[in-house]
C-alpha cells in the first residue's frame, strides 16, 4: 500500500511538473529569430536589416527618456545599430560619440573577441534629438544613462561578456560611461581619448607641438600657416567667392573673417591629428614663393574651409555645446606668428553654437571624471598616438586602479589602435582584451605573447581608418 502510494504521489508531482511547464511555455513563448527578439524589447523598433555575409545587421529605433532623472518628462527615439554574430558570444558597445554609421563595420575589439557589436548615436546627434531639444539635458551624465538603458535593455539577449569601446570622443564616451556605471561592463577599450581635466591650462599642447615629428616638417606646416594669414586679403576674396558658390553662410560665428581664421588656425593641428610624418612631403616646401592656390589647397585639404560655415556647423551643434559646458577645449599658441596676423586666436566653443542655446561651463565634472579613474579604473586599456596633438591631455590610471593599461603606438596619429602598438604591448592588450571578453584561450591565458584576433580581418568590415572629424574636434 505504502508503495502505491508513493507511485501514485510520484506521478502526480510529475504531472504537475508537466502541467507547470507547458503553462509557462504558454504564458512566454520565446522568440528564437534575432530579429524578433531585438523587436520583442520593449521601446524596440525597425528602421531596416541590411544583409552581410556571418552577421545579422539592424539599424533600429530605441525609446529613451529626455531626462533620466524625471522620465515623464517626455521621450525621444536615439538610433542603434546592432551586428549580430550569435549570442553565445562577448558583445563590443561602441560609440563614436557622435552620429551613428548605417553601413556594417567592426570595430577593433570586435574583430578581437570575434563578438556582437552594438553601436549608438549620441544623444542630440540627429535624429537622435529630442523635439523640442532642452540642451541642458545634454550631459555626459544623460549619455551614461542612454547606454546603461540600452545594455540592460539588451543583456537578456546577449548574456555574455560586456566591451565598452569608441575613439576620439567616443573613447571619452566609454569612460565616461564606466565612470557612472562601473558595473555594467567586463572591460573598456577607450581609443585616443583627450581628458581636459583643467580647461584654462593647455601649456601640455604647447610643448607636444614643439617637438612633434622633425623640425623641417614643422617648419613647414608653420610656414604655411603663417603666410595664409599673411595673405589673408586675397585669400578671403577667394574664400568669399568659395561661399558664394556654395551657399556657405556664417551667421553663427559672426563673420567670414573669423570662420577664416579659425580654419588656418586648425591647419598645424589638423595635419598631426590625420596625417604621418610621411606626409611632410605633400606640404609646400617654401610658402613665401607658393601660389595662392597652393596655398589655398593646402589649408583646405587639411582644415576643410566650410568647417565654420553655418553648414559645416550644424551637424556638431552638439559636440561644441558640451565642449563648451563640461568637456573643455584646448587653446594653443603661435609664437611663430606676428601678434598683428592674429585677430581672434582659437576662439571658444561659444562662437561655434547659435547663440540661441543657452551655456554655462561647469569646471569640476572633468575633475570628477579624472579622479575616478586615477582611483578606480578597472579592466580599462587607453591607447593613444605618439603624433597626435589631442593625447597631450591624456587618462592616466593612478595607484588605485587594477588590470588598468594606457599604451602609445609609436608614429601614429588619431587612428592610433592596438594592432599599431610595440609587438610586447600589443600582445599584452589583445590577451587582456580577450580575457575580459572570457574568450582568452588556454594557450593566451598561460602565455599572454600568443595573443591574436579570433576572427580574420575583413577589408570591408574592420575599420582602421582614422575616423575624420573636419575642424578642431576629438
Amino acid at each position: 500500500m505504502r508503495k502505491a502510494l508513493r507511485w501514485l504521489l510520484a506521478l502526480m508531482v510529475f504531472i504537475g511538473t508537466l502541467s507547470t511547464a507547458g503553462a509557462a511555455t504558454a504564458a512566454q513563448p520565446e522568440a528564437t529569430d534575432i530579429k524578433d527578439r531585438l523587436l520583442a524589447i520593449p521601446g524596440m523598433s525597425l528602421i531596416q536589416e541590411k544583409p552581410y555575409t556571418g552577421y545579422r545587421y539592424f539599424v533600429l529605433n530605441y525609446t529613451q527618456p529626455i531626462d533620466h532623472r524625471n522620465p515623464s518628462k517626455g521621450t525621444f527615439q536615439q538610433r542603434i545599430t546592432v551586428l549580430h554574430k550569435d549570442v553565445s558570444r562577448p558583445t563590443v558597445f561602441y560609440t563614436s560619440g557622435y552620429n551613428v554609421s548605417t553601413t556594417p563595420s567592426r570595430r577593433e575589439p570586435t574583430q578581437i573577441v570575434d563578438g556582437n557589436q552594438v553601436s549608438m548615436e549620441y544623444r542630440f546627434f540627429t535624429p537622435s534629438r529630442p523635439d523640442p531639444a532642452d540642451w541642458s539635458k545634454l550631459d555626459i551624465w544623460q549619455a551614461a544613462s542612454d547606454q546603461h538603458r540600452i545594455f540592460a535593455a539588451l543583456k537578456s539577449v546577449y548574456s555574455n561578456k560586456w566591451i565598452a569601446t569608441g575613439g576620439s570622443k567616443g573613447g571619452m564616451t566609454a569612460t565616461y560611461y564606466e565612470r557612472f556605471y562601473p558595473r555594467d561592463m567586463d572591460g573598456v577599450v577607450a581609443y585616443v581619448a583627450p581628458n581636459d581635466v583643467v580647461n584654462n591650462e593647455d601649456s601640455a599642447y604647447d610643448r607636444f607641438f614643439t617637438n612633434v615629428g622633425t623640425k623641417e616638417c614643422r617648419d613647414r606646416l608653420n610656414a604655411v600657416q603663417r603666410e595664409a594669414l599673411v595673405r589673408r586679403e586675397p585669400l578671403e576674396k577667394k574664400y568669399a567667392q568659395y561661399a558664394a558658390d556654395n551657399g556657405l553662410t556664417f551667421t553663427t560665428v559672426g563673420s567670414l573673417d573669423k570662420a577664416y581664421e579659425a580654419v588656418v588656425l586648425d591647419y598645424v593641428w589638423g595635419f598631426w591629428q590625420y596625417s604621418l610624418l610621411k606626409d611632410c612631403d605633400t606640404i609646400p616646401a617654401n610658402a613665401a614663393t607658393a601660389t595662392d592656390d597652393e596655398i589655398w589647397n593646402s589649408v583646405d585639404t587639411i582644415s576643410g574651409f566650410s568647417a565654420y560655415a553655418d553648414q559645416g556647423l550644424e551637424q556638431y551643434t552638439p559636440y561644441y555645446y558640451q565642449a563648451g559646458t563640461q568637456l573643455g577645449a584646448p587653446t594653443i599658441h603661435f609664437p611663430y606668428i606676428e601678434k598683428g596676423l592674429i585677430r581672434y586666436g582659437y576662439q571658444p566653443p561659444r562662437n561655434f553654437v547659435p547663440r540661441s542655446i543657452p551655456m554655462r561651463f561647469h569646471p569640476g565634472v572633468m575633475r570628477d571624471v579624472d579622479t575616478w579613474v586615477r582611483h578606480h579604473a578597472t579592466h580599462m586599456l587607453f591607447v593613444y598616438g605618439q603624433n597626435d596633438p589631442w593625447g597631450s591631455e591624456r587618462f592616466r590610471p593612478g595607484k588605485g586602479a587594477r588590470d588598468a593599461y594606457v599604451f602609445t603606438a609609436p608614429g601614429l596619429n588619431h587612428g592610433a589602435n592596438v594592432a599599431g602598438l610595440v609587438p610586447d604591448e600589443k600582445a599584452l592588450a589583445t590577451a587582456r582584451i580577450l580575457q575580459w571578453a572570457g574568450v582568452a584561450p588556454a594557450a593566451v591565458r598561460a602565455n599572454p605573447s600568443a595573443a591574436r584576433p579570433l576572427a580574420r580581418y575583413d577589408a570591408k568590415l574592420d575599420v582602421r581608418d582614422v575616423e575624420r572629424e573636419p575642424a578642431l574636434r576629438p
